[in-house]
């Protein structure tokens, strides 16, 4: 699907996201290993949720779905049922990763699979640690399929992450709420931190490093969830008005996290005018308004310290560092080249066709030069962000612009063109 944009000349109004999808992940399946109901609400609408959903439904949990809420009934301790087939992750490392956890302290065989880009992607990361706990888990070159059998009892494990990781992390801390003595998971560079957040574990600082503490005793128990919306996905638009001339627009309710707000953070100290409003706190997680209006940019160094608490974001941001003054330059992101596709040749490839000067990196990459008013269409390469990170570029460019393969946008945000049209003129 090629979808055409138009230059936008200005953004105002309102705008309300569905809820988070770390979150809306995370909560499922919480929610289905507490024993009893569970209410979801506001959850993400997106196709890596449906795949989490689809699994949990195969592993015997039963969910209700309606537009704004999701009732899911858990099984709780070890109560999921042996699945008939394989269970179809789709493209969701999240949903394979962390279910992957649960799954090694089942008392039954699994296979997870998932599509062509998923099974590309490293699951060695999270085979090395399970199988330290105890876990069988067979793969062919450390990918999908995992298939994963009945293991005794699940060990606990300290385990330090090699690489910053919040889907390691969580998948480590999912298979240690199966074990009687306590799990720890050592962090040198904060991730997300919602697994934590919502499992209410026991987290402490030492000596610069970040240590999560989790046994059986964290068990989880039915409860109410409101997922507060989806800051990833805001943040495209908040890029679009930072950029866009005269232009002021309200974001409702996003989860503002400090795990998550680093690009906000960013932006702001490149010169954009955002305001952030707090007003709530759900599960730990606080959530508030954004007010975003016109800015001027200009590009400043980037700490190698937040890079995993940005990572999702680049490519958004490094459009904001190509209309910014000054050259933008990321490194230390080699997790980019591990995405739904290698998103630094992705991001290299489409500013080309705009006559920018890159230079590429092995963890990176560097920008520069004048913005054409108008480029050859835009390749999402079949990945949700750089689909969208292109949607905005061309509603910023004189004659607009077309980017291939738009339908991968469903990954994160199917309501992205309705969500755009509503804010723009």
């Amino acid at each position: 699907m090629i979808q055409s944009f138009n230059k936008i000349n200005k953004i105002s109004g309102t705008l309300s996201l569905s809820g988070d999808k770390s979150i809306s992940h995370r909560a499922l399946l919480i929610s289905s290993l507490a024993n009893g109901k569970s209410s979801i609400l506001n959850p993400s609408g997106s196709d890596d949720i449906k795949s989490t959903i689809q699994c949990l439904e195969s592993l015997g949990i039963k969910i209700e779905s309606s537009i704004d809420r999701v009732i899911v009934h858990g099984r709780g301790y070890k109560g999921y049922k042996a699945p008939s087939q394989s269970l179809n992750a789709g493209n969701s490392g999240t949903t394979a990763r962390l279910l992957a956890g649960i799954l090694s302290a089942q008392n039954f065989e699994s296979v997870i699979s998932g599509e062509s880009s998923l099974s590309s992607r490293p699951m060695g990361r999270i085979i090395e640690p399970l199988t330290l706990m105890g876990s069988n888990i067979n793969s062919t070159n450390g990918k999908l399929p995992l298939h994963i059998y009945p293991a005794a009892n699940l060990k606990s494990i300290n385990y330090e992450l090699p690489i910053a990781s919040a889907q390691v992390k969580s998948a480590i801390l999912f298979a240690g709420l199966h074990t009687d003595n306590d799990t720890s998971v050592i962090e040198v560079r904060p991730t997300r931190n919602h697994t934590e957040t919502l499992l209410n574990l026991n987290v402490i600082k030492e000596g610069g490093k970040i240590i999560s503490f989790v046994s059986r005793k964290n068990y989880p128990e039915a409860k109410e969830y409101f997922i507060p919306g989806d800051i990833s996905s805001a943040m495209f638009f908040i890029v679009l008005t930072l950029l866009t001339a005269k232009s002021e627009l309200l974001i409702k309710n996003v989860v503002l996290n400090p795990t998550r707000t680093e690009s906000l953070n960013l932006l702001k100290r490149m010169g954009g005018d955002i305001q952030v409003d707090v007003k709530d706190e759900s599960n730990k997680d606080v959530f508030g308004d954004l007010l975003v209006r016109s800015s001027g940019l200009s590009n400043v160094k980037i700490d190698p310290e937040i890079i995993p608490l940005i990572i999702d974001e680049i490519p958004i941001l490094a459009v904001a560092g190509i209309f910014a003054k000054g050259v933008f330059k990321i490194r230390d992101a080699s997790e980019l080249r591990v995405k739904e596709t290698d998103r630094i040749k992705s991001l290299i490839s489409n500013f080309t066709l705009l006559g920018l000067e890159v230079e590429e990196f092995t963890d990176g990459f560097k920008i520069f030069g004048e913005v054409k008013k108008t480029a050859k269409p835009f390749n999402s390469y079949c990945d949700h962000r750089i689909a969208m990170t292109f949607a905005i570029l061309s509603s910023l460019l004189e004659d607009g612009g077309k980017v291939e393969g738009f339908e991968s946008v469903s990954k994160s945000n199917p309501e992205f063109l309705q969500q755009l049209k509503s804010v723009s003129s």
